[in-house]
């Protein structure tokens, strides 16, 4: 098994991937960086409250956070967002901040994702194996399928 694999094992763990949340929750979401964020959206179909912890590509302005969906269009915050842009942003141990969510036209997207390998190409290095893996395709610059999404606070 690859590393890629194993580590894209480990991101459908829901138990491992719900960890964070409480740490949030909790207020204590410093511990975690700011790298960081927990996103609240709410179900499409449900309407009840959710919630994902994502990593920051951009912090382009104060107001503003981007985020990139690892699991692509198929992701159920990112297909609760297109429905209820209405969010709430935790970031580090702060209140939660209310938000509107808008998904980037590929442009942005191609943008944002050469910002965020140039700014951590270690990083970049190691988690592009584990999104091609999730996603099931490869991962490139430019009309890259990696969904990205704009959060605005305020």
């Amino acid at each position: 098994m690859s590393l890629g694999t194993g580590a894209a094992r480990l991101l459908r763990s829901r138990r491992l991937m719900r960890a964070p949340i409480w740490i949030y929750k909790a207020r204590a979401g410093a511990v975690l960086g700011s790298r960081l964020l927990m996103l609240e959206h709410i179900g499409r179909k449900s309407g009840a409250r959710r919630y994902v912890v994502l990593e920051v590509i951009d912090h382009p302005a104060p107001d503003r956070y981007v985020v990139a969906s690892g699991f692509g269009a198929k992701a159920q915050w990112f297909r609760n967002i297109q429905v209820h842009p209405q969010v709430r942003v935790y970031t580090g141990s702060r209140a939660p901040a209310a938000a509107t969510a808008r998904v980037l036209t590929q442009d942005e997207a191609d943008r944002a994702l050469a910002a965020y390998i140039s700014r951590h190409p270690r990083a970049w290095a190691g988690f592009k194996g584990v999104l091609e893996k999730t996603l099931g395709r490869p991962i490139t610059e430019t009309n890259t399928p990696l969904p990205m999404v704009e959060l605005r606070l305020g």
